[in-house]
């Protein structure tokens, strides 16, 4: 007798399913083969020499783009058309690995998460394309209320950090699609290009746009991308980012906030210094000097706290309040308005407690 190799050709020529091999129907595929992990024998080579299913579309071509287009409903749909989490036909050549490659978010996928991990899937080369929802000449201004209306859509191909490619940090919506991170794929790397608002001269005309419709310029604008430009410098023009006569009036653009100060200043050095210069500093405790040179200015310093308390932290700390509004010495002033809880307050930090109490809080 000899000992030869199977011929399962000759055993097809009966039981076979009477189509050709690749157009089988997808369940007879683990009739035959195993799953790719468990194929220890197979090369990264003979992966990505894998004939490619009709159902597939030819590499290359239209059909496969569709195929492949996370828009498209056809290969996510045959891959957990089944009872299992996963089609047993698409883990004879798929891994876990080969999903990651297009798949931003994989962790979220059951059918995926079913696939076991090999890093031989990825030598069948595949590429992240772009849906044909996004040839749309007015996408780019819909995108928007796409993404609010089902995030999960957008998900599959775009991480967080590529909504930043264009928008600012406070932009809220990418807030609702994943980060960037282990087990996900790169995803859509979007480039940043100016709108047809920003054409020639837009650099002279933009002012008027920014004051106009602040919240447009936020889209994709922060405020160091104005300082850029914006940034005073006495030494290269009179005027710099404030207007002429700025420094007469700035106490009261500072106190409402039209701008952030310590966007460029740093109030603990830069305000102090000028003003102690000019001689606008107390000369005790509760002299008028700085305070708008009023005398009486202690008398309702309380709202102006609480209308602007950063303005007070340019150069008062904490110990000065603590003069006159302490429990503990000083005026004994009650620092607490009407309608105060302690008990409230005091359940969600008593630290700030401790400050004027002691350990003993009352």
């Amino acid at each position: 007798m000899v000992v030869q190799r199977a011929t399962p050709e000759r055993c097809l020529e009966c039981h076979g399913p009477g189509a050709p091999h690749l157009a089988s129907p997808d369940t007879l595929c683990s009739t035959c083969h195993l799953p790719l992990p468990r194929a220890v024998g197979f090369t990264a080579a003979n992966v990505a020499s894998f004939p490619v299913p009709p159902w597939h579309g030819a590499r290359g071509t239209d059909e496969r783009r569709r195929f492949l287009t996370a828009a498209a409903e056809s290969h996510g749909a045959r891959a957990t058309g089944t009872s299992e989490p996963v089609a047993s036909s698409c883990a004879i050549c798929h891994a876990r690995d080969f999903c990651i490659t297009c798949h931003v978010d994989a962790p979220e996928r059951a059918a995926i998460q079913a696939l076991d991990p090999d890093p031989r899937s990825r030598a069948i080369a595949v590429q992240l394309q772009r849906p044909s929802s996004h040839d749309d000449p007015s996408f780019l201004s819909r995108h928007g209320a796409m993404v609010r209306a089902n995030p999960q859509q957008c998900a599959t191909c775009h991480t967080r950090e590529s909504c930043l490619a264009c928008h600012a940090p406070s932009q809220a919506v990418g807030a609702s699609l994943h980060a960037a991170g282990a087990g996900r794929g790169i995803g859509a790397q979007p480039r940043r290009s100016p709108p047809p608002s920003h054409r020639e001269n837009f650099a002279r005309r933009h002012a008027s746009y920014a004051a106009s419709a602040p919240v447009t310029c936020a889209g994709c604008h922060v405020r160091t991308d104005c300082l850029q430009c914006h940034r005073p410098d006495a030494a290269a023009s009179p005027a710099g980012y404030h207007p002429i006569g700025f420094l007469q009036r700035h106490p009261a653009a500072a106190y409402s906030r039209e701008t952030r100060c310590a966007d460029c200043h740093n109030s603990g050095s830069f305000c102090q210094t000028c003003h102690a210069t000019a001689g606008l500093v107390s000369s005790g405790p509760l002299d008028a000097g700085y305070h708008d040179a009023s005398i009486t200015f202690s008398a309702g310093h309380g709202q102006a706290a609480r209308q602007s308390l950063e303005s007070c932290t340019a150069c008062h700390a904490e110990r000065d309040c603590l003069t006159c509004h302490s429990a503990l010495g000083g005026r004994r002033f009650n620092p607490h308005g009407p309608g105060f809880d302690a008990e409230r307050l005091k359940r969600k930090n008593a630290q700030m407690c401790v400050t004027c109490h002691g350990t003993a809080i009352p």
